[in-house]
């Protein structure tokens, strides 16, 4: 597929074969080649490879160096942290890593570039959400800036390849669809419960985390219509009274898109239950919320604000 000129495609393989000007390489905040991916990129490379690397170490968790790429048909390694010497990654660390490959690729005028799943190697991060989130970094950024010729994605298995060519082919519509109305304008709602409690769900899908129930508004729709059926869709409660609290616009408060979120404070009525984006509901007493960095977005700090006026 193309998008604003630049071309994507997917790929079963060897990618310390291909003839690209850069591969990338999912490393260790050490920079140290000696599993995974890595080694088999020192063994076809090199050692220069890693002793380049080694020279610009440590670095961030999702930042990113480069490197020669030695004796392979690649030119350049682009190394990227998507893990510590503890081998564990997250969500936010794998797009924070696609993002830091694709200002390496402009930085250095990369054209063409080949990229494994990040965190799905030795970090053993599910397929399917680094398919997603790597497929909404790359059409962001593609959207407003042909950086690329040509991006591959070099995948491990058949299954991994279907995985995240589904992604790419039924998110790509949507996404566009958001981006070409940049800022988003969004819901969320406080659903305000007797005792001294509040009801959040966690998202099934990245970014993950505790959240407000809320989405994105549809172009047929008020703010007030979009809330019921958000509400309604996440959690099978219908709303039956409701007032606007706050609007919230920072940017970055939503990593993959810039969003204006409209937050009310409602009452429902029904039995809850987890449905659409919801992985699962959850009541909380208000005194005992989960901490702030297992929230999505900005929500734990809407509930703090929340908090305050109320009391």
């Amino acid at each position: 597929m193309k998008i604003n000129g630049v071309e994507i495609q997917f790929m079963c393989g060897d990618i310390t074969e291909l003839d690209v000007d850069a591969i990338v390489n999912p490393a260790n905040t050490e920079l140290i080649m000696g599993g995974g991916l890595a080694l088999t990129i020192k063994k076809k490379g090199g050692i220069d490879v890693e002793r380049q690397a080694l020279k610009l170490a440590p670095i961030g968790l999702g930042n990113a160096v480069i490197t020669s790429g030695g004796v392979l048909r690649a030119k350049y390694v682009i190394h990227v942290a998507t893990m510590a010497m503890d081998f564990k990654t997250d969500q936010n660390i794998i797009r924070k890593a696609m993002s830091s490959v694709l200002d390496m690729a402009i930085t250095k005028k990369i054209k063409t570039i080949a990229v494994p799943a990040l965190g799905c190697g030795v970090g053993r991060f599910p397929v399917k959400e680094v398919a997603q989130i790597m497929s909404e970094e790359v059409i962001n950024r593609s959207y407003y800036n042909a950086m690329l010729g040509e991006l591959t994605f070099v995948l491990h298995t058949i299954r991994d390849h279907t995985v995240f060519e589904h992604y790419f082919s039924s998110h790509t519509g949507y996404i566009l669809r958001k981006l070409a109305n940049v800022p988003i304008s969004t819901v969320d709602a406080i659903i305000e419960l007797g005792g001294g409690k509040i009801l959040l769900i966690e998202r099934k899908n990245p970014p993950f985390g505790w959240a407000l129930p809320g989405g994105f508004l549809e172009s047929n729709e008020s703010l007030e219509d979009c809330l019921g059926r958000e509400v309604e869709e996440e959690t099978g409660l219908d709303v039956i009274e409701l007032r606007q609290f706050h609007t919230y616009s920072k940017p970055g408060r939503d990593p993959r898109f810039q969003t204006i979120s409209t937050v009310f404070v409602v009452k429902t009525k029904g039995k809850p239950f987890a449905g659409s984006d919801a992985k699962l509901l959850k009541i909380f007493e208000i005194d005992n919320l989960p901490p702030k960095k297992e929230f999505a977005f900005d929500h734990w700090q809407i509930i703090q604000d929340w908090l305050k006026k109320r009391y």
